[in-house]
């Protein structure tokens, strides 16, 4: 970084000071979620000789090792032992830990459901975060009729699950995973209106749906329960636009802003963050099909969003993993996921 480049960069980091300092959050907690070492656990099922972590406990350590105070990750066992195991190693050096669970989807899932949340209340946790779906809205559902369906059963999900979080005093953080627009998840959460139920805000995901990034933190806000911290780059591509997580502060996010208006929503949150190392994303919004399940959207958001693309190009190379060797793609997962803690603490921790 040059004089002149550091110079320019001196207006974000104060204004990041007094948001969060106006916010009432002098220093937020730092954590990593799973996602941000993907690749790395890809090599662990894989096998691979270079793993640094084979397991949520050495996960754990490993992240405090790159700088974070805890860990987003799935305990992974049912077993007792390991859950006090963790929680041990957390109440020991003053760390935090959220946990991952699947949700139910009919009452016979819900005694793996229950036993689910207890290990991880034994392990610690008090916040876990829940996807209605792996998948992006519009790769899996092929008529508005079939994302009604799945709504639906979004719905069912949250119903069966909050007299379970309930009686253990649970936190459950949806996250929006490209499936529901922010408004749309924002409504399922005045309806559902349980203190128990809740949102993980991504601060990157609805890009993918059209969404103006900061307005939709601001619509999920007043529901955040966890947060996955990223910054964004964006490009036009044939079919729409490519979108990538990028080392925080190179993007196009106005992290200041997203920061503090989390942080007062919620002071009690924990920024994990997630820096996906990886290809840059497709978002094939010039198709047809892209808007099979909210016709809508083409006229309300699709010129919006491509104008906002064509005026914010990528300012530097996003990651990428084609080609590459395991070895590499580990290193440049690692390199992207301290540079990012760094930032948090910097900037995070005012």
């Amino acid at each position: 970084m040059n004089r002149r480049h550091f110079i320019s960069t001196l207006p974000a980091v104060v204004a990041a000071q007094s948001l969060l300092a106006a916010a009432g959050a002098a220093k937020c907690r730092i954590g990593i979620c799973a996602f941000s070492c993907h690749q790395h656990w890809k090599a662990v099922g894989a096998k691979h000789e270079g793993v640094k972590f084979t397991d949520a406990i050495s996960f754990y350590r490993y992240a405090r090792s790159l700088g974070a105070e805890g860990v987003q990750v799935a305990l992974r066992s049912k077993d007792a032992a390991i859950a006090k195991q963790m929680r041990a190693l957390v109440e020991q050096d003053g760390g935090c830990y959220e946990g991952e669970l699947r949700l139910p989807k009919n009452e016979r899932d819900l005694a793996d459901f229950e036993a689910d949340v207890r290990v991880h209340c034994e392990a610690g946790a008090s916040v876990a975060r829940a996807v209605f779906t792996g998948g992006r809205r519009y790769e899996i559902f092929k008529s508005l009729d079939e994302f009604r369906a799945f709504h639906v059963q979004a719905e069912k999900s949250l119903a069966l699950a909050e007299p379970v979080l309930r009686r253990h005093r649970m936190k459950l953080a949806i996250e929006n995973h490209k499936d529901h627009t922010a408004d749309e998840l924002a409504a399922l959460m005045r309806k559902i209106s349980s203190e128990w139920i809740g949102v993980l805000v991504d601060t990157g995901n609805n890009i993918a749906l059209l969404d103006e990034p900061h307005a939709a933190v601001e619509a999920l806000a007043p529901f955040a329960m966890s947060v996955h911290f990223k910054d964004m780059a964006v490009q036009p591509y044939a079919d729409g636009f490519l979108l990538s997580e990028v080392p925080l502060g190179t993007g196009v996010l106005d992290l200041p802003r997203i920061v503090a208006t989390l942080a007062k929503a919620n002071p009690a949150l924990v920024f994990n963050l997630e820096m996906g190392t990886r290809d840059p994303l497709r978002v094939p919004c010039l198709t047809d099909r892209y808007f099979a399940t909210f016709p809508e959207r083409r006229a309300a958001r699709l010129d919006v969003m491509m104008q906002w693309v064509k005026a914010n190009p990528p300012r530097q190379a996003p990651p990428s993993v084609s080609g590459k060797t395991t070895e590499t793609i580990l290193a440049e997962e690692e390199t992207n996921n301290r540079q990012c803690l760094g930032w948090m603490k910097k900037h995070l921790h005012t």
